[in-house]
């Protein structure tokens, strides 16, 4: 098992190498056999490569079992490389990672907003109101003239029913319920389809509890009653946007672990950005990317049927929750660094293996 180290830019070389040293950990107490491959991203791959997210480096995610995804500051990157998308986007199109799986949880001892929430935002990660992912050549915003700006959005009955289904599947390894968010009362044709195809694959499931909400409702809801929410299944830039809130919710975007998967291919990769102003200072928090590499592990032991990458990211989890409960990083009130963070839940995952 081989999995690809990409660190990207601002606090990637940072917290990358932090969920890396968590991975180490778990390799060894269980067994896994992975072993790590660097490749290089953002501004160290426009250096390299001369690319920010290369072909080499795309085709390479592909041939090895997963990849630890930093982040990435194209805004600045130089001007030459502003025309094409970023490395998110690039990476997600050509692989095909059709779903964006985050999840944001109150945890014993972190300061949050709401008393209670777990739930995963499933985000549709190939089309909807993102210019770079839409269309086959060329951009899906444009100017009809100086004073008139225009964007297309696509909503298609295959790419709903891949995040659907995968909303689903990872419902009924849950609390069975999903919610599905839509507009259909305004948008009829676009989230009419939307929330037609949702139904639908939900029907192939009849243990799950369904609900649909309206998108403005549910920014309420979610602060109102957020405890009620499983899985949450979105459109691209819905999804973006509520599985922001619900990690500021949880106690801020330093918790927002993700992975962006195909059947075949996973990343993990945090929600939040590279944090340009805090760069090089060994403050960040490295959570949301020991949350990503733990829900990498969970994948690839769906993926592979290996109960040992299951026990493996139960371990993670519960260093992490312990660590947190002991001491965190400055943003959730703490005073850790880092890599002494990092550190500290490496050495827990010996206390904590089923």
């Amino acid at each position: 098992m081989k999995l690809l180290v990409l660190n990207g830019d601002g606090i990637g070389p940072e917290i990358v190498p932090a969920g890396k040293q968590c991975l180490e950990a778990v390799n060894e107490l269980h067994d896994l056999g992975i072993t790590f491959e660097e490749e290089h991203i953002g501004l160290k791959g426009i250096e390299v490569h001369g690319h920010a997210c290369s072909e080499k480096v795309i085709k390479r995610i592909q041939e090895l079992d997963g990849a630890i995804f930093g982040p990435h500051d194209n805004v600045s990157y130089p001007s030459a490389h502003q025309d094409y998308p970023n490395p998110s986007g690039m990476v997600r199109r050509a692989l095909g990672l059709f779903a964006n799986m985050r999840p944001s949880k109150t945890r014993p001892n972190v300061p949050s907003h709401v008393p209670k929430m777990d739930i995963v935002i499933a985000r549709e990660n190939m089309e909807g109101f993102y210019a770079d992912r839409n269309m086959h050549k060329g951009g899906a915003e444009f100017m009809a003239n100086p004073d008139l700006a225009q964007s297309i959005r696509n909503i298609s009955r295959s790419a709903t029913m891949n995040i659907a289904r995968a909303g689903c599947e990872f419902a009924m390894q849950r609390k069975k319920k999903i919610s599905i968010i839509h507009k259909a009362n305004v948008m009829k044709i676009t989230d009419g389809l939307w929330r037609e195809v949702c139904l639908d694959v939900a029907k192939d499931y009849p243990e799950l509890e369904v609900e649909e909400v309206i998108l403005d409702a549910f920014a309420a809801h979610i602060v109102r009653r957020p405890q009620e929410f499983d899985v949450v299944i979105c459109s691209n830039m819905y999804g973006d946007i509520f599985s922001d809130l619900a990690s500021e919710l949880a106690g801020g975007l330093g918790l927002g672990g993700s992975i962006n998967a195909s059947n075949d291919v996973c990343i993990a990769q945090c929600a939040h950005g590279s944090a340009p102003d805090i760069a090089g200072r060994n403050i960040a928090n490295p959570t949301a990317m020991i949350i990503s590499c733990t829900m990498m592990l969970t994948w690839l032991a769906a993926k592979h049927d290996n109960p040992k990458f299951k026990k493996a990211a139960l371990s993670l989890e519960g260093a992490l929750a312990a660590q947190l409960l002991d001491g965190r990083t400055r943003d959730l009130g703490g005073e850790m660094d880092c890599d002494v963070f990092a550190a500290a839940v490496a050495d827990k995952v010996h206390n904590h293996h089923p």
